[in-house]
């Protein structure tokens, strides 16, 4: 009986011991490797999962956006940033021109996010010949649109306007009302003659030219700053296709350095980083109509 209990005294614990020592060790070792494994994995899916609803939501909904000139001035200016809604006219499907059914249709008079007809003096230059803009919707479908010192008529009546009736100032960055432009030519195939709104000129100018007959699906933009815009008188009508979105609002904007500017460009800053320096605070928030 003695050796019996001595033998079950020596024998259990050790057995209990390495059992359990085994065990702790098997534990502890799977824990320590598979654990790793588990948060890299855990923080892949969070990344990955963070990244498809940022894709989603700038695809389909909202897309920040950089003014880089001052086509745009006062409404937009050098140095702000915008998100733009792309929901509401119907953003386009990736890869593709299709568009899913926005709830709103571009009207007169919208600021309008669209990727511009092609370019081709800006192809020569080695430039994108089809950026994304930003303009002012002027012409709609069906409009007969036209200018006439520096006045821009739709269905025969005078326009406000605006922050476009300051004119040419004489700056030599402008472009000058009798200035014209081989790019001009394409405006033959939508003018037209002996209407009651009278005739295109046979040499377009800047300050000069239509009537034009919008057509269908079309829309003619123009920049507010109107001297310093290269806008639908230069590149022509912008497909409705071509259509992105609409500005909201102004959620950052500095005064840029001056080097690339000129004067059509509005205000620069001569801090150094002013991005940082020199933020425009009160444009922050600012609604874009």
């Amino acid at each position: 009986m003695a050796k019996s209990s001595k033998t079950g005294k020596s024998s259990r614990p050790g057995k209990s011991t390495n059992v359990v020592a085994d065990a702790r060790k098997g534990r502890g070792g799977k824990s320590r490797n598979g654990g790793g494994t588990r948060w890299l994995w855990e923080n892949v899916k969070s990344l990955a999962g963070a990244l498809l609803i940022f894709l989603f939501i700038r695809t389909f909904f909202v897309e920040a956006f950089k003014i880089p000139s001052g086509s745009m001035i006062p409404t937009l200016l050098v140095g702000d940033w915008l998100f733009v809604n792309k929901a509401v006219y119907g953003p386009t499907i990736p890869f593709t021109d299709a568009h899913i059914p926005g709830y709103a249709d571009p009207k007169r008079g919208d600021v309008v996010v669209f990727v511009s007809p092609y370019q081709a003096d800006e192809a020569q230059l080695g430039h994108d010949p089809t950026p994304v803009l930003v303009k002012r919707l002027i012409g709609m479908p069906g409009d007969t649109i036209s200018m006439r010192n520096g006045v821009v008529y739709i269905d025969g009546i005078a326009q406000r306007q605006g922050f476009g009736a300051r004119g040419f100032t004489g700056d030599p960055a402008q472009s000058r009302p009798d200035d014209t432009s081989p790019d001009f030519v394409w405006q033959q195939k939508f003018a037209l003659h002996g209407t009651r709104f009278g005739s295109a000129p046979a040499v377009p100018t800047h300050d000069e030219w239509g009537p034009l007959l919008v057509p269908a699906g079309h829309y003619f933009m123009m920049g507010d700053n109107r001297y310093c815009s290269k806008d639908s008188r230069y590149w022509g009508l912008v497909p409705r296709a071509n259509v992105r979105g609409r500005p909201i609002f102004v959620y950052y904007s500095y005064k840029p350095s001056p080097g690339g500017l000129n004067d059509c460009d509005g205000e620069t800053s001569d801090r150094p980083l002013s991005f940082l320096t020199d933020i425009r605070w009160g444009r922050i928030g600012h609604v874009i109509r």
